[in-house]
């Protein structure tokens, strides 16, 4: 059987998101040395086709690193990084002047590591806050190949697989533009029926259990 979200849920969902990315903003703005913007403007859930499609698309024109969600939740984070993204961190991160490319180097792959392990742990720690659960963050990779055909063999031999994919805005000050930073978050069907079934059960205004 299908999930679904009201647009209630939906709302709560992404809150919860946005709190978590506002506090890795100011950790990620120490690196960048800039004032950073990180939100949620889309939450939707997707059929893993489009996922894998997305995916795809995203191989050949960014960096991408994955982190691990473990704990009473289990789940993956993809993290896609343009080669604008590449060039401008590698300048005032590393003081290294280099050409808008996704081909990094040692030096260039730590510092996403770095930042996508801010970024993500921010997350997994305000899920684990507000949804009271016993969850970590593993620590990133940067995986090899072809990533799309990985995702799709866990899609077709676990087809309970829901995905839930939304998008990280990045704002730099000085630039006065956005550019996206494309961030897909899968669970597994039984932690997203775990996430709805909280949210459903608990007054978040009230901040108490909804016992009715």
């Amino acid at each position: 059987m299908d999930l679904h979200m009201t647009e209630l849920e939906r709302d709560i969902i992404r809150e919860i998101l946005n709190i978590g990315l506002a506090r890795a903003a100011d950790s990620f703005a120490v690196i960048a040395q800039e004032k950073v913007l990180l939100e949620v403007p889309n939450l939707d859930i997707m059929p893993g086709s489009n996922i894998l499609d997305k995916v795809h698309e995203f191989e050949g024109t960014h960096a991408i690193i994955q982190s691990d969600i473990r704990g009473e939740f289990n789940g993956t984070t993809l993290m896609f990084f343009s080669g604008q993204h590449v060039q401008r961190l590698s300048r005032v991160c590393l003081r290294m002047s280099v050409p808008d490319s996704i081909n990094i180097d040692e030096m260039q792959e730590s510092l996403l590591l770095e930042i996508s392990n801010i970024i993500t742990g921010a997350l997994v720690t305000q899920l684990a806050n507000i949804l009271k659960a016993k969850i970590y963050g593993a620590p990133p990779k940067a995986p090899k190949g072809n990533i799309a055909g990985s995702l799709h063999t866990l899609l077709e031999s676990q087809p309970k697989v829901q995905p839930l994919i939304f998008s990280v805005i990045t704002q730099f000050s000085d630039k006065e533009n956005s550019v996206e930073l494309p961030l897909m978050l899968f669970f597994d069907r039984n932690t997203f029926e775990k996430i709805l079934e909280i949210i459903r059960t608990y007054d978040f205004l009230g901040g108490q259990e909804n016992k009715a």
